[in-house]
């Protein structure tokens, strides 16, 4: 999983690795509509919300939930109570019951919005679960993934609750008016447009495309990044081909995991057995995601037997599936396959209808795309902890795992073996391929899931030894294997993982195992959030992480600067290069949200690059970073000092679309970067979403030589201009 790769990197921008459609799911849950795989596929229709929907808060006297749910109420949604653990009384005119299974029994909930933090959300949704609401959405950040796994665990088990989350917006009908998370109502407009996304920034750039289009939405529910969905996109894709309200589809998808490619199997099929079959559209972010890096969400990198961007974006367009860049552009790209389909988007008319209209310009790759990026290798993780080899060596002997120096002369056979995570099957599994040639390790990587509480079964190492063509060694070294596999799960299971693997071979009587090259990488959240596994993460060496990132980080700020642009190199190895030689044009980009962040850099590249003229500079963005969705003032300004002090920024792009953001808030921090930084390079600004009014006055009254834009298209067009960059 974080071995460095070689020669078959340029095969994968072609090729899907085979073993996505092994070991990783059940079929069942593809290719048709109506089959079940277990108790939890039945609670699928539990994501239809409307009016009739009855919503309960856990965490409802607190102060995001109190001003969400009167967001909400005024909206229309239809929230019926609340909990406070051990409380009662009323809140906001509704009843607080001290738990869930009280509120169950005396208010008959169809729903829970879980808003507390995240240390106390995995209690909140097992109470949920327990209590058999429904649906339950949960909206937090940092849920260790070791809580998720045992609570999917849980879920797998039944068929009465059905979880959206978590790190997600949540759900919404716009139809039916019913909100359960913190998508910027303003936006939305009742409509006919399916939409199901990863990140929920795209989500909103989507919902506010097709408003300025008049088409609206029917139910958008936010998949959220986490490395573990509880809804996924073909959950959702499944709710979307009966609904009566939907006519068409909308999958935001980005980096990480088979998801997208499970849904463009399932679409396929779709294609084949419907015969007035919905039309799809989809953009995916992560094309210019740097590598060996987690971009922003937990679960935006790329793992062994995983496609990249622009695999899940092949995939998904050889389903039949319209492919745009930008999700502004999604608008009148939805009218125009509506009116081929003979489908009709308007049936429900709005006076918003009359709002703006915007152009929208053919999808297509990158002229020039880039490698694939390596597997996450960097100790310089924000959301994983990496050991070093002496570290991992010294963890692994204390759990009967001795660790030799690599054979030399390589032998002939070796083997690589692990436990991590199977996304698909929201469960852990070993992982496995009988060779650690990178050439081939990616394609012929499988996965053997099994339930988190349980541990692997004897069927399941049996399996995965017979894969690893073990199953024929000598006696001693198949249980040698056997207790190598047992012993990893512990480790991984007692010091809360996400992988922990390593290369192994026969000696040469065939009858000794020798281990080595160990990879191990474990899960911040569960010492950020929960205080959990302190002694390991005290291990972390931030002598090696450059200033500005570990500046960020206290500022809770993702900033990973970007490789330099170069027409004579796709290099996805070389760490940003920042010298005399680099190049001076670049654009420091300023983003709310992790797939905009990612979105914005992809079309940068694509809009601004000039591969095929060298003679003209080479425009593209110079970091990633994601201010996240709880920004501050003095965050906005803390960022414009973190990409003003690389040299290669030629110009600002602040893109925004808020949600949680609020724009004005947004405006009032490059005032303040303004002051404090002293901004000596052109800013481009486009606020779009919550306050987006406000924002754009804050921004006139200072009266600073900012370029502001509402239009994504034109905001681009100008940092192009300013950076000198663009196509001929």
């Amino acid at each position: 999983m974080f071995l460095p790769y070689s020669r078959y990197l340029s095969r994968m921008l072609l090729h899907r690795p085979k073993s996505l459609s092994l070991n990783l799911r059940p079929l069942c849950s593809l290719f048709s509509s109506s089959a079940r795989c277990n108790g939890y596929d039945d609670t699928i229709q539990n994501l239809k919300i409307g009016k009739h929907t009855r919503v309960i808060f856990q965490g409802f006297t607190g102060k995001q939930a109190t001003a969400n749910a009167k967001e909400s109420i005024e909206w229309g949604t239809q929230i019926v109570g609340g909990v406070k653990p051990n409380g009662s009384g009323e809140h906001l005119g509704l009843p607080v019951l001290p738990s869930v299974r009280a509120a169950m029994e005396q208010l008959k909930p169809d729903a829970t919005g879980i808003y507390v933090a995240a240390h106390q959300a995995p209690a909140a949704i097992e109470e949920a679960i327990e209590a058999e609401v429904p649906l339950i959405v949960a909206v937090a950040e940092h849920i260790p993934l070791h809580d998720i796994m045992r609570i999917h665990s849980m879920l797998s088990t039944q068929s009465k609750s059905r979880l959206v989350g978590a790190n997600a917006p949540g759900i919404i009908s716009a139809i039916g008016h019913c909100r359960i998370g913190f998508q910027p109502l303003p936006t939305f407009l009742p409509g006919h447009i399916g939409i199901v996304a990863k990140s929920g920034t795209l989500s909103y750039e989507t919902v506010g495309s097709l408003t300025r289009a008049g088409l609206g939405q029917s139910l958008c529910i936010g998949m959220g990044g986490d490395v573990i969905a509880g809804t996924n996109f073909v959950d959702a894709l499944r709710v979307f081909e009966h609904d009566n309200d939907t006519e068409a589809i909308i999958i935001i998808g980005e980096l990480g995991g088979t998801s997208e490619e499970e849904a463009a199997d399932w679409i396929a099929d779709y294609r084949k057995r419907v015969r007035d079959p919905k039309p799809i559209a989809a953009v995916v972010g992560g094309f210019q995601a740097a590598p060996g890096r987690v971009m922003g969400h937990a679960g935006a990198w790329t793992g062994l037997g995983e496609g990249t961007a622009e695999s899940k974006y092949k995939a998904l367009e050889n389903a039949g599936v319209t492919m745009v860049d930008h999700p502004a552009k999604f608008g009148g790209v939805m009218k125009e396959i509506l009116a081929i389909s003979g489908r009709d988007g308007f049936k429900i008319q709005s006076a918003t209808q009359a709002q703006q209209r915007r152009s929208y310009h053919t999808s297509r790759l990158p002229t020039r795309p880039r490698p694939p990026p390596a597997t996450v290798q960097s100790s310089r993780q924000q959301r994983l902890l990496h050991l070093t080899a002496d570290q991992s060596s010294s963890l692994l002997k204390s759990y009967k795992i001795p660790i030799s120096p690599k054979p030399f002369p390589a032998p002939e056979s070796t083997h690589f073996l692990g436990i991590t995570v199977a996304r698909s099957a929201r469960s852990p599994c070993i992982i496995a391929a009988p060779t650690t040639n990178p050439e081939q390790l990616h394609y012929r990587v499988q996965r053997f899931p099994f339930d988190f509480r349980n541990g692997p079964s004897q069927d399941t190492i049996q399996s995965a030894l017979s894969y690893l063509q073990l199953d024929a060694a000598p006696l001693k070294a198949k249980t040698q294997v056997v207790e190598l596999m047992q012993n990893l799960w512990k480790l991984y299971r007692e010091k809360e993982a996400i992988i922990a693997a390593v290369s192994l071979s026969l000696s040469n009587n065939q009858d000794e195992l020798i281990v080595y090259n160990p990879y191990l990488y474990f899960d911040d959240a569960a010492f950020k959030s929960n205080k959990r596994q302190s002694e390991l993460h005290n291990l972390r060496d931030t002598s090696t992480v450059p200033p500005t990132e570990l500046e960020a980080e206290k500022s809770g700020i993702v900033f990973i600067p970007l490789v330099s642009p170069s027409p004579f190199s796709t290099s996805t190895q070389t760490p940003p290069t920042i010298s005399a030689e680099a190049p001076t044009n670049l654009i420091g980009t300023l983003v709310n949200g992790a797939g905009l962040a990612m979105n914005t850099n992809d079309v940068l590249h694509l809009r601004l690059s000039s591969p095929q003229n060298p003679s003209l500079p080479s425009t593209s963005s110079a970091n990633f970073l994601d201010t996240g969705g709880k920004a501050t003032s003095q965050t906005i300004s803390t960022s414009f000092k973190l990409i003003l002090s690389d040299p290669r920024v030629s110009v600002v792009f602040v893109n925004i679309f808020g949600g949680l953001t609020l724009c004005d808030m947004i405006a009032e921090g490059i005032i303040l970067a303004f002051k404090e930084v002293g901004v000596e390079k052109p800013v481009v600004v486009r606020l779009r979403g919550t306050n987006e009014e406000m924002g754009r006055e804050v921004l006139e009254k200072a009266s600073l030589p900012i370029r502001a834009f509402d239009d994504f298209e034109e905001a681009v067009k100008e940092v192009g201009r300013l950076s000198g960059g663009g196509r001929p």
